[in-house]
């Protein structure tokens, strides 16, 4: 019943149609982080390049995103704060880890209203209330991973293992299914599938029978054509079902061809990668083309972290002028702030 309040206490709170907004309770001043996480082999760390928006929680660890800048569809977003600097050479969000780190993953669109309250006993992050009936279906996939890894501690025989391979890659397949949200089934998929687990010799036999991989990639692009996250998966599938043709023991000569399909992984991964990061790359190019000969001058000073005053004498132009010339791109760029300069172009500063 408390629950059912709480919902219903948002939907009342929720702005006009269209608006995210995102609140909840963290540490007491302290940077929180929003991402977006595109690449579902990266849900386990923090990375720069996903971070999309930052906010400072207040005296009493409250903090707020809101506004109408997210995907009208689902995606699997990360709020996350932590000690660690958040300039882009800082070396431990570089590796994507940082110590103290505090996150959680959810599912939202540009319409949800979500809550991350403090639970009884002031843990935080690990609650989700929520507009989105999916919200929290990774927090329910987390408690059943944890009953799965009590079957199979158990009991460590070879039976005993298969057994629970062929129980918990069904259990966990129906589950994501009946979401009727492929992100949710792709979150499960990078759990079986990940080459770190003990899954993933028995998801090499289910993948070579199983149309369900199959059946997932039709529901992938029947909901999320052309995504990076959809092609990604495909070109693993096609890759992994290589291996598992590969890997049976009828085939004993044919060993040597493993190098080379992991060999052809690495490179899909690595031409996906780097597709996203030319799509990056030539927006950033776009925004700088769009600048005035004056406006590109300004914004390299201002990726060199010199102040008003010092780039009108740079400039030998006066601070009304350089004052003037920033307000303007905070037009043309549509950001805010000198900072949201810097974050539009830090990875690849401009030649003026």
């Amino acid at each position: 019943m408390k629950q059912i309040v709480k919902l219903a206490f948002l939907l009342c709170m929720c702005h006009l149609q269209g608006q995210y907004s995102f609140t909840g309770q963290s540490e007491k001043n302290k940077t929180v982080y929003l991402s977006v996480v595109e690449d579902y082999r990266k849900l386990s760390r923090i990375y720069l390049d996903q971070i999309i928006n930052k906010t400072t929680s207040d005296s009493l660890g409250h903090f707020k995103f809101e506004g109408n800048n997210l995907l009208g569809e689902n995606r699997i977003y990360s709020i996350h704060s932590d000690d660690c600097p958040d300039d882009a050479k800082n070396t431990n969000h570089f590796f994507g880890r940082c110590d103290n780190s505090r996150s959680i993953l959810f599912l939202a669109s540009n319409k949800d209203t979500i809550t991350f309250p403090a639970t009884s006993n002031f843990e935080i992050l690990c609650d989700i209330i929520s507009t989105n009936k999916n919200s929290d279906v990774f927090l329910e996939i987390e408690e059943l991973k944890e009953e799965m890894i009590f079957d199979f501690t158990d009991f460590r025989s070879e039976a005993s293992i298969k057994l629970n391979s062929k129980k918990w890659f069904a259990k966990l397949q129906d589950f994501g299914k009946s979401s009727q949200e492929p992100l949710v089934e792709l979150y499960i998929y990078d759990f079986l599938s990940d080459k770190r687990n003990e899954t993933h010799s028995y998801y090499l036999q289910d993948l070579d029978k199983n149309s369900y991989y199959d059946e997932l990639l039709n529901r992938l692009n029947s909901i999320y054509p052309n995504t990076s996250f959809t092609q990604l998966y495909e070109a693993e599938i096609k890759t992994d079902k290589q291996l598992a043709t590969f890997s049976k023991p009828s085939s004993p000569n044919l060993y040597w061809i493993f190098p080379i399909l992991l060999g052809i992984s690495l490179i899909l991964n690595f031409y996906l990668i780097s597709k996203q990061k030319a799509s990056h790359r030539k927006q950033k190019d776009n925004a700088f083309k769009k600048l005035t000969q004056q406006e590109q001058k300004i914004v390299s000073q201002i990726l060199e972290n010199k102040t008003n005053k010092e780039i009108a004498s740079e400039m030998f132009i006066s601070l009304s002028t350089v004052k003037t010339h920033i307000n303007n791109l905070y037009k043309k760029l549509d950001v805010g702030s000198r900072e949201d300069i810097k974050h539009v172009f830090l990875k690849n500063p401009p030649r003026v």
